[in-house]
């Protein structure tokens, strides 16, 4: 059985994501951790939870999903993964940052291991990624099929979807990923994303207004 605990982190107010099973092998998923307060809460709930982190996984390469991408890897030595197509985003968030007046450290080059149709997994559990451009050329989301659960980074959100007027946003291209990635999925599955409240697919056909319009 899947747990997953979130972290609203840094001034953009961006999810964090520890996800465990019963091994208490984890994965964090987008560190936003920007400062020493809040290194320290994601530190000790991994510490008092017992967790083991053995992945660091990066829906995307935008700044507030990385700065904390580097004390990840001090404290439990893990390489960020992302899609190969946003590796140049998180080499640059120092430069993003400076450009919304916060400083970031510089993240650990990541690997680009993160492809549609591959799976991440840790201790008894498993996401399969899917490829989903649009808010970044390599935004990636991960659905468990198991428990019915997606992280979409900042691709879909409660009542709305990501930004296309960043690097590598393009709307007619999230649109399709959405629609052609994200809806099949089911109307039950729940979503969890980047920014906000979690949702369903269900509830964002039937109330999202940029969903409506898309699938005109």
């Amino acid at each position: 059985m899947i747990e997953v605990t979130r972290f609203v982190f840094n001034s953009f107010q961006e999810n964090t994501w520890v996800v465990y099973d019963e091994t208490k092998e984890c994965l964090i998923i987008d560190p936003g951790c920007i400062d020493d307060h809040e290194r320290t809460v994601l530190r000790e709930f991994i510490t008092e939870n017992e967790l083991k982190p053995v992945r660091l996984i990066l829906t995307h390469g935008h700044v507030d999903h990385v700065c904390g991408a580097s004390f990840i890897e001090e404290v439990y030595g893990l390489t960020p993964e992302c899609h190969t197509l946003d590796v140049s985003l998180v080499n640059e968030a120092p430069l993003h940052g400076k450009i919304f007046g916060v400083e970031v450290e510089k993240p650990p080059v990541p690997v680009g291991s993160l492809e549609e149709g591959h799976f991440v997994e840790f201790g008894k559990s498993s996401f399969e990624i899917l490829h989903v451009p649009g808010h970044s050329a390599g935004s990636v989301a991960l659905f468990n099929k198991d428990q019915e659960f997606l992280f979409t980074g900042d691709v879909l959100f409660r009542g709305s979807i990501g930004r296309t007027d960043l690097p590598g946003g393009n709307y007619d291209t999230l649109m399709k990923s959405i629609n052609e990635k994200i809806i099949p999925l089911g109307l039950d599955v729940v979503v969890m994303p980047g920014h906000g409240g979690d949702t369903t697919i269900g509830d964002e056909i039937n109330s999202n207004p940029f969903i409506n319009l898309g699938l005109i």
